[in-house]
Order: structure tokens, then C-alpha cells, then sequence
């Protein structure tokens, strides 16, 4: 089993495996869910597992700043805010789109005290690279030295995060005598389903599937995404002969993406209600109700055999919830 570097103890691990007996006995599948949204309080989701190795390395490097980026409600932005906190380290985070108002996510990084700039998408987009060199050359003018995090946590640095995830899974799957037919979760920036996809084969064997239920763009991206990471980490820890790794399969479902990032049709926010009112478990609009409506309609299609155990990794969100309750139509 590959050996984990150093990182910082940050994330409340290990999480919990909880089964869904309920909605498993509903849709004819035993359907367990890694309990990732319980990783910490305001840090809940998958970002403070990466932040542990990314931010432990950033202060062995001397760093006093992080610059990171992402849309207004971005979770990675809200636990680095926090976290950078934490540590006495400054935070400024480079937003997609205008000034919103604060709740949700872009509430806790006020509070956190983080320097935000919005930058709107057309100018954002293709523009990234060169706004975070800026802030950073900004940075080092005043006499501090920064390290730039890219959206999501999503590199070679971050991809230990999953990893482990996936050396935890594996023990929690011995321990509730399972066989999965696949684990399954929410792909956004990549570096989860990378993490996953290295760290399954290597803990538990290549032959257990990852997929990744992309939220944005189409399967290739997440293909070629997944890989870069992948290739990233391999160069970076001197993997690059280990032949296991030539063949992983990176598997994306790119089905149930919807409108668009950010943007949840009315069938993800009825299997938000479902959820919560059978199993007491909150899912987001953006990621893991998307990625957790796609797991639900494929066991519909038919996808898996009846009674197979399936495993959804639940990274959080829940303060993108709150952005977008309106949509619950609960009033």
C-alpha cells in the first residue's frame, strides 16, 4: 500500500460508512455512503482532506499567504478561508462571477477574513493563470510569500487527500463485509475521483470501479483532467515506472450534469428532499445531489444488478444548499 507523506491534522477522520436501509429497500440496491460532509464543522467536505498535504506543504515551503480561486460558492475557497485562518495564514481568493450577497459559502469567507476579488466570467475564464500570478508577484512586492492552490485543491499535491480516503474505505468495507460493485462520486475539479481512482486500486484492487458523476463539462474533460492529475502526482513523488498505474480506467458519467455548474434541474432538488426526509442526509445542488441523483437513475436504467452494494462518497456542500433554498420549494 503506497506510504502517505506528511500532512497537517486538520479533517475529523475517520468518517463514518453509513448504510441506507430505507432508500436501499426503495430502489433494490444496498446503497452505503462515506460520511465525508462529516470531515469537520465549517471545514465539512472533501476539501480539508486535501488541504491537510497542500497546506503542510505551502508552510514547509515558508509560505505565509494562500491564493486560491473558484465560483462564489465555492466549498474549496470557504475550507482554505477558514483553515487559513486556522493558521494564522492570510487568505485571498480569486471568485468567479460578481459580488453576491454574503450567505452560504461567501458568508463563512467573509467571517473568515478572507481578501476576496470577483472577477466576472468572461474575464475570469480565460484570464486565470495570470490574475493568480498577479496576486502572488502582488504578494511577494509586500514581503510575504504565497502559495497558489488551483480550484478545488486539484493537483498532484492534493490527490493524497483521496488516497487515503481510499486506504479508509478499505477498512470500512472489511469491516462491513462488503463487496462493492462500484464507488461513486461527485467529479468537479477532478482531484476527488483522481485521489479515489489511485488510492481504490491500490487499497482495495483495480477491478472495483470509480466513477466520477461529473457537474460540469463533458466526460473527456474529466478524462483528461483525472489523468493530468494523475500524471502530476506520479512526476512530483517519483511514480512515474510504476506500471500498475499506467493502467487505471478513469470512469466519468457526464449524464447528469444538468443546465449547467451551479445550476440543478428540479429532479436533483426532489432527490435532495428524498434523501433527507429517509435517511436525515443533506445533499448540495451543485455536487453531490447531481452525483447522487445520477447513482439513483442508473440503478433505475439498470446499470446494477439487483442487491449489489454500492458506495457514494459524499463530499459535502451543504452550505451551497442554503444559496439556493428557494428551489426546495418549502416556503
Amino acid at each position: 500500500m503506497l506510504n502517505l507523506p506528511q500532512r497537517l491534522s486538520l479533517a475529523q477522520r475517520n468518517t463514518p460508512l453509513q448504510f441506507l436501509p430505507r432508500l436501499s429497500s426503495e430502489v433494490g440496491c444496498n446503497i452505503w455512503v462515506k460520511r465525508d460532509d462529516m470531515t469537520g464543522c465549517g471545514l465539512t467536505g472533501n476539501k480539508v482532506r486535501k488541504l491537510e498535504f497542500t497546506l503542510h506543504h505551502a508552510l514547509s515551503e515558508g509560505c505565509d499567504t494562500l491564493i486560491t480561486c473558484g465560483g462564489v460558492q465555492s466549498n474549496h475557497c470557504r475550507a482554505t478561508a477558514l483553515l487559513g485562518a486556522q493558521l494564522g495564514m492570510k487568505v485571498h481568493l480569486v471568485l468567479r462571477g460578481g459580488p453576491a450577497e454574503a450567505e452560504g459559502n461567501l458568508l463563512l469567507d467573509k467571517l473568515s477574513g478572507a481578501e476576496i476579488s470577483f472577477y466576472p466570467p468572461r474575464e475570469y475564464i480565460p484570464n486565470l493563470a495570470e490574475i493568480l500570478s498577479h496576486w502572488k508577484s502582488h504578494y511577494q512586492a509586500q514581503g510575504n510569500k504565497a502559495w497558489v492552490i488551483p480550484t478545488g485543491g486539484s493537483d498532484g499535491l492534493g490527490l493524497w487527500g483521496y488516497i487515503s480516503c481510499a486506504h479508509e474505505l478499505a477498512e470500512d468495507i472489511a469491516q462491513a463485509n462488503i463487496k462493492p460493485a462500484a464507488i461513486v462520486s461527485a467529479s468537479g475539479s477532478g482531484g476527488t475521483q483522481a485521489g479515489l481512482t489511485v488510492g481504490v486500486a491500490d487499497a482495495i484492487g483495480p477491478e472495483l470501479q470509480v466513477i466520477g458523476m461529473a457537474v460540469s463539462d463533458d466526460s473527456a474533460y474529466f478524462v483528461n483532467k483525472v489523468k493530468e492529475d494523475i500524471d502530476d502526482w506520479r512526476r512530483r513523488y517519483g511514480f512515474e515506472d510504476v506500471a500498475w498505474l499506467d493502467a487505471l480506467n478513469v470512469s466519468v458519467n457526464a449524464d447528469y450534469i444538468g443546465p449547467g455548474y451551479g445550476v440543478a434541474a428540479q429532479p436533483v432538488f426532489d432527490t435532495i428532499k428524498r434523501l433527507a426526509k429517509l435517511e436525515g442526509i443533506l445533499l448540495d445542488p451543485v455536487y453531490t445531489g447531481k452525483a447522487f441523483h445520477g447513482l439513483l437513475s442508473e440503478i433505475e436504467k439498470g446499470r446494477f444488478a439487483a442487491g449489489s452494494d454500492l458506495v457514494f462518497v459524499h463530499t459535502g456542500g451543504l452550505f451551497g444548499l442554503f444559496a439556493q433554498r428557494e428551489q426546495l420549494g418549502l416556503a
